[in-house]
């Protein structure tokens, strides 16, 4: 009975699943963030490519 009792006052592995929770949810916010942002920087240097390549056909 002593062992159950210690077993329901334990709270490490409670918190490990707690920190590995938020450890994931800041990866999926970077991941999004990083994708929006690759996806500007693409069209920001495609834009760049077709003005200078206009500039060098006049």
């Amino acid at each position: 009975m002593k062992f159950i009792n210690k077993l329901r006052q334990n709270e490490e592995g409670a918190t490990a699943i707690e920190y590995g929770l938020i450890a994931a949810l800041i990866a999926v916010a970077a991941m999004t963030a990083m994708g929006a942002l690759g996806n500007e920087l693409t069209e920001t240097f495609n834009t760049v490519s077709s003005t200078m390549s206009a500039a060098n056909n006049k």
